[in-house]
């Protein structure tokens, strides 16, 4: 049994804190919002963020950050990337993290904006703890829909640090109930298979909601469409680093991509359906209106936000994705919906750009 706090009520947070207590260990969740809090302990359920799930009743919540980072041996970050540092700073002064005892991980996908561009999730958590942390926090992604971890649903995840040790000992801790865990030592591959993925699968979104009434685009196509995706976030991950072209072909890329899009539960997915359905970019000038109005949308499409940092490391890398930057001009009002996926999928965009040819 181990101590762990978990920084975040959101659905993903509630959902491994859920899984953790049901391994027996004792986990204390922390959540901003009162209701939060109390629904939780009064009533085993986080009914804002993941409504409809029992939790079981050995764990608890509070709204008191510091207590919920106290005495720990493990910390998880459950927060939005963009306050990502500024919740670290509230706990930061904890004896155990100052110390630098308490070993902390984050479940935080997507790039954080920096003087210096866009920057990975475990540096901006490593500039924010003490520096004894450096190149040992643990970032955790897979395949891992938040309701059916709550459900006790098998599921993988990748446990990936650059402190070898750390992420032995937190792919342990995460080998509960209902999931199987693998150490990585690939930070930057795991890292950009998490963000870049959200892209895809808007993209994904778009074409799957054509295709219910297309005579030309169906399954075929949108598996097209994915193999392609998975080449572009390869792409990425070894201009940003990546060591291990198996953390693409395992539950990183190819695993995570592919729940990403197919899911019901994908927000990702939705996002690009609604763009399609409802006319969803109606309601926003440009991507950087709907960045800042994104609770417009009514649900957190990381994908959208993703994009704009990857299309700046595209550019600083001068790296070719069509699929990734199509779907930028679209979001920024530069081109039409029905125009990107006529130009990926229709071969107006030459095959060796989508990465296609490396595979015939």
């Amino acid at each position: 049994m181990s101590k762990v706090g978990i920084i975040g009520a959101g659905a993903w947070g509630t959902a491994l804190a859920a899984a953790l207590a049901r391994g027996n260990n004792q986990v204390e969740l922390w959540a901003l919002e009162e209701d939060v809090v109390e629904s939780i302990n009064k009533e085993h359920e986080n009914k804002r963020y993941l409504p409809g799930y029992k939790l079981p009743e050995n764990l608890t919540a509070t709204a008191d950050i510091k207590k919920a980072a106290a005495e720990k041996e493990y910390i998880i970050m459950g927060s939005p990337s963009l306050y990502l540092a500024s919740t670290i700073k509230k706990f930061v002064d904890v004896p155990n993290v100052a110390d630098g005892s308490t070993i902390i991980g984050s479940l935080t996908k997507g790039f954080v904006p920096s003087d210096d561009g866009p920057q990975f999730v475990l540096d901006t958590m490593e500039k924010a703890l003490p520096a004894c942390y450096k190149n040992s926090t643990v970032y955790i992604a897979g395949p891992s829909h938040a309701e059916e971890v709550a459900m006790g649903k098998i599921t993988g995840l990748i446990s990936a640090s650059n402190h070898h040790r750390n992420a032995v000992k937190v792919r342990d801790l995460l080998r509960v109930p209902g999931i199987l865990c693998y150490a990585s030592f690939d930070t930057a591959g795991v890292q950009v298979c998490a963000a870049v993925k959200n892209v895809i699968a808007v993209v994904y979104g778009m074409l799957d909601a054509i295709s219910e009434t297309s005579e030309i685009f169906g399954d075929n196509t949108e598996s097209l469409l994915m193999a392609a995706g998975l080449n572009e976030i390869q792409t990425i991950g070894f201009a940003m680093g990546a060591t291990h072209y198996q953390t693409f072909t395992s539950i990183s890329g190819v695993g995570d991509l592919d729940v990403t899009c197919k899911s019901k539960y994908g927000r990702n997915r939705r996002f690009g359906q609604d763009i399609i359905k409802t006319d969803m970019l109606s309601r926003f000038e440009n991507l950087d209106d709907l960045i800042a109005n994104v609770n417009k949308v009514g649900y957190l499409p990381e994908g959208a936000i993703a994009c704009k940092y990857v299309h700046q490391i595209a550019e600083k890398k001068n790296l070719r994705l069509p699929i990734c930057n199509s779907l930028y001009r679209m979001l920024n009002k530069e081109t039409q919906p029905d125009s990107v996926i006529s130009e990926l999928i229709q071969m107006k965009v030459d095959s060796r750009e989508l990465g296609l040819t490396r595979w015939w």
